[in-house]
């Protein structure tokens, strides 16, 4: 074992440099392959030095698992992303759960222990259990809200936080009961996966749309607190290192995500924002909306200098991120300079716009974050924004009834002209209309960005 212990320091510092590359785009996939050979160097070193494993329901593991893996990973569009990693998260949190079960039913029930009762044990089974089972039920209503199987919106009843607060008492006394009773152990155990169950369902179906990001987030902080706690269940340091880095490094995002909505993650989880009411989804101002045909706003474009374009949702639902790399390459060959304003919580999970541009093998050095951003905004001639809705609001500057009220936005309505694409007129995550449409400088180019964008380089080119 003592081998192992070294081989596992190897591992934590792969996963630890993997986690500093991933914080750049430019690096992100060097640092996930780092990561990966960490894991595998953790995963051998772990078969290794455990003995009695039947190799083969390993080697079938890592088939169907590599099969399964390799059908999403080729399979599923972009657009599509925030719900598989929901769904990893799920999961992650489902095989640590399971493990620990696994644990409790072999060396931990009543008749095994035989009065020679391991406390510690006991308890780090209770929250392994706990949290994993809460994390896969909560990953999966998730799943079901960003798929479009439930509704997107907010899910709230009257008494709703007192009973998750009934259950969340309810699951530490089962918890409690767990660890300390020998004799009804086997019935607090059943206790705490029922309750865990719930609660990971009526924590999840209160937050809406516009908080998916921070969810997805908070959700792989809990898959990585169940698996170390499943790794202090097994004694297995590897466990327990690469659990702490992926719970440590998901609070973390989950705190740079509320910091992006300058929102408390109380808020997140109890303020059901997006809930749409009677008179929500409109101001109760008359906005006039200005509709510019493709042959328009290329004439525009074709007068500015300095571009900015802004991605949101409706950028990944066209996948239309091929097609504005190639209008912004026709635009810089004519001598314009264009960037991209990247915002902390755009599309349905951290990092999803980064991906999409990626992807269409944007220049890493052209995308900007809010703060490098947004004071380009004030000398910009065109602002493209392309399915972003509440990240560019000015109501968050302003409007304290909003829900999106102190809210960091890209400035983009300081631009000279702000040209928006959108399907409809319908209003964002938040539930709530956005006042830049009916603003003097902008102008409304309808339609599905994919085409629109097709549409705008051929109309540029013909000018």
């Amino acid at each position: 074992m003592e081998f192992s212990n070294l081989f596992y320091v190897l591992a934590a510092v792969l996963f630890i440099l993997g986690l500093k590359k991933l914080s750049h785009p430019k690096t992100a996939r060097t640092g996930n392959t780092i990561a990966s050979v960490g894991m595998l160097i953790a995963i051998v070193t772990t078969l290794i030095a455990y003995g009695g494993i039947d190799y083969m329901l390993i080697a079938l593991g890592i088939i169907i698992g590599s099969l399964i893996g390799g059908i999403f990973a080729t399979k599923v569009e972009m657009t599509g992303m925030p719900q598989m990693v929901a769904l990893f998260n799920g999961f992650g949190g489902g095989a640590s759960a399971l493990v620990a079960a696994a644990e409790f039913y072999t060396n931990a029930a009543p008749d095994v222990l035989v009065g020679n009762t391991n406390h510690f044990m006991l308890a780090t089974i209770a929250v392994s259990v706990f949290v994993g089972t809460l994390t896969i039920t909560g990953s999966f209503i998730a799943f079901a809200k960003l798929q479009g199987l439930i509704s997107g919106q907010p899910i709230v009843f009257k008494g709703q936080q007192v009973l998750n607060a009934m259950f969340a008492f309810s699951l530490i006394t089962a918890g409690s009961g767990m660890v300390l009773s020998a004799e009804d152990m086997m019935l607090y155990f059943l206790g705490v996966v029922v309750l865990a169950a719930i609660l990971g369902i009526t924590l999840t179906i209160p937050i809406g749309g516009a908080d998916m990001p921070v969810v997805i987030s908070l959700l792989n902080s809990y898959s990585g607190v169940a698996a170390a706690a499943t790794g202090f269940v097994l004694m297995n340091n590897g466990l327990i290192i690469s659990g702490s880095l992926v719970g440590a490094s998901g609070l973390i995002l989950t705190n740079i995500m509320c910091k992006g909505m300058n929102r408390s993650l109380a808020n997140v989880i109890f303020g059901a924002v997006g809930l749409q009411t009677e008179g929500a989804v409109s101001s109760g101002k008359k906005m006039n909306i200005k509709s510019y045909s493709t042959e328009e706003a290329a004439m525009i474009l074709d007068a500015a200098d300095k571009v900015i374009v802004v991605p949101g949702y409706g950028l990944a639902v066209a996948q239309a991120q091929h097609a504005i790399r190639e209008v912004a390459d026709y635009l810089e060959g004519l001598g314009k300079n264009v960037l991209y304003a990247i915002h902390p919580v755009a599309g349905r999970m951290p990092g999803h716009m980064n991906v999409l541009l990626a992807e269409a093998n944007v220049p890493y050095e052209q995308l900007k974050d809010l703060d490098e951003i947004n004071s380009e905004f004030e000398d910009c001639d065109v602002s493209i924004v392309l399915g972003a809705n509440d990240v560019v609001n000015p109501a968050a500057r302003h409007d304290i009834s909003s829900p999106i009220y102190g809210m960091p936005i890209l400035d983009v309505d300081k631009s000279k002209t702000v040209m928006v694409n959108k399907r409809t007129m319908n209003p964002g995550f938040a539930g709530i209309q956005n006042e830049l449409f009916g603003f003097d400088n902008t102008i409304m180019v309808f339609g599905d960005a994919k085409a629109m964008l097709t549409d705008l380089l051929k109309d540029l080119k013909d000018l």
